[in-house]
C-alpha cells in the first residue's frame, strides 16, 4: 500500500504548548479502569494476549510530545516508548529546533509503516514560557487533533524529558477527558473564554487556567483527582523544580505505580533500565504490545502488525490500578477534589 506523504501540519499563527505538562498538580478526570491480572506471573511476563470483541471499550488516547532544539531524538525515543496504533500522536519542535532537525523526525515518521496516526507540526512558532500563549498554545493543540482524528478519549501532553514506565497495553490512565477539552474549546457557556481573559494577567497562567475552568463548571467540578501521574523528585529547598531523575531513584519510581515519571536528562542510563525491564523495549524498537506480531529475535516486532485491539497487560498495570484506586478512595476522593 502507498504511503501517504509526510504529515507536517501547516504554519499558524498559534503556537503548540512548550515541553512542560500544565502543571505539577495537572487535573485528569476519572474512567473506570479496565485490567487484567493474573497472580502467578510475573512484573515482566506478559499475560496472554486478550482481545476485546468491542472495540469501543478501548480508550484511544491523543498526545502531544514537545520538545526544543537538540531534543529530536528524545521525541523520537519518547514515541518509540509510548507508540501504540490505536492512539494518536502529535510532534512539535519549536522554533529554537532547525528545519533539518524536524525533518529528520518527519522523515523517521514516515519510514515507519505502521505510523499513520502521528502528525509532524512543520511550520512552528515561538513559544515562551510565561504569560497567556502556553494556555492558548494547548488549547490549539487540542483543536488540530480534535480535527484531524475525531475518535480519541483522553488528551496527554509529554515533553522531551518524560519518559514512561509502562507499555500501552491494559493501562487507562488518563490525563483530561475529550467531553471537557471540547467544552474548553468551544465554551458554550462563555466560562472558559472568560477564565482565559482573567489569567492573562499570571506568569504562570497554565498552573490554574484548567482547573478553574473545571472547579468552576457544574458538570466537571465533581470530577477532579489531585495528581497528574508522574512521579516526580522535587528540589530541597524550594520544591520549585524537577531533579533528574537517575537509576538511584528506579525502585521508588516503579513503587509509585504512575505510568510516567519527569525529568530525565538525555541518553541516562536509567532510560535503557527502564526500556529493558519494564518495556521490554530493544533500542530503536517500538514498545513491543499484543498488536506486535513479528518476532523479536529478528528485529522489531512491532513492525509486523495485527489487531490493534489486541492487549496484552503485564503486572506494572497493576501497580496503576492500586494508585488509581487509592486517588478514588473516601479518604482522597472527594475531600480533595474543587474548594
Amino acid at each position: 500500500m502507498k504511503r501517504p506523504p509526510i504529515r507536517l501540519l501547516p504554519d499558524t499563527k498559534w503556537v503548540i504548548m512548550p515541553s512542560l505538562l500544565i502543571s505539577s498538580l495537572f487535573i485528569f478526570l476519572y474512567l473506570t479502569l479496565t485490567l487484567t491480572h493474573h497472580p502467578h506471573h510475573s512484573d515482566h511476563t506478559p499475560f496472554p494476549h486478550t482481545h476485546l470483541s468491542d472495540s469501543s471499550k478501548l480508550p484511544r488516547f491523543a498526545y502531544m510530545i514537545a520538545g526544543t532544539k537538540g531534543e529530536g531524538l528524545q521525541l523520537k525515543r519518547l514515541l518509540q516508548a509510548v507508540y501504540h496504533p490505536r492512539n494518536y500522536y502529535l510532534l512539535h519542535l519549536d522554533i529554537e529546533a532547525s528545519d533539518s532537525e524536524r525533518l529528520e523526525l518527519a522523515k523517521y515518521v514516515k519510514s515507519v509503516d505502521v505510523m499513520r496516526n502521528v502528525m509532524v507540526i512543520g511550520k512552528p512558532d515561538l513559544v515562551t514560557y510565561k504569560g497567556p500563549t502556553m494556555i492558548a498554545c494547548t488549547l490549539h493543540a487540542v483543536a488540530v487533533l480534535l480535527k484531524k482524528a475525531s475518535d480519541w478519549d483522553w488528551f496527554i501532553n509529554l515533553s522531551a524529558s518524560d519518559y514512561p514506565l509502562m507499555s500501552q497495553d491494559g493501562s487507562a490512565w488518563v490525563m483530561l477527558t475529550r467531553s471537557f477539552l471540547e467544552f474548553s474549546i468551544w465554551g458554550w457557556d462563555n466560562l472558559p473564554r472568560t477564565l482565559l481573559m482573567y489569567y492573562t494577567n499570571f506568569l504562570s497562567s497554565p498552573e490554574g487556567y484548567f482547573h478553574s475552568v473545571a472547579c468552576n463548571h457544574k458538570d466537571y467540578q465533581n470530577t477532579t483527582v489531585n495528581h497528574d501521574l508522574h512521579y516526580i523528585r522535587w528540589d530541597n529547598p524550594p520544591k520549585q523544580h524537577p531533579i533528574s531523575l537517575t537509576i538511584e531513584h528506579f525502585a521508588d519510581m516503579i513503587l509509585s505505580g504512575a505510568p510516567f515519571a519527569r525529568k530525565f536528562a538525555k541518553d541516562d542510563p536509567v532510560l535503557d533500565k527502564i526500556d529493558k525491564e519494564i518495556l521490554r523495549r530493544s533500542s530503536g524498537c517500538l514498545t513491543p504490545g499484543g498488536w506486535c506480531a513479528g518476532n523479536s529475535a529478528q528485529g522489531d516486532p512491532c513492525l509486523v502488525y495485527g489487531s490493534s485491539d489486541a492487549i496484552r497487560p503485564t503486572l506494572n498495570s497493576k501497580r496503576l490500578e492500586r494508585l488509581v484506586l487509592e486517588l478514588l478512595s473516601s479518604e482522597n476522593f472527594r475531600v480533595k477534589q474543587c474548594k
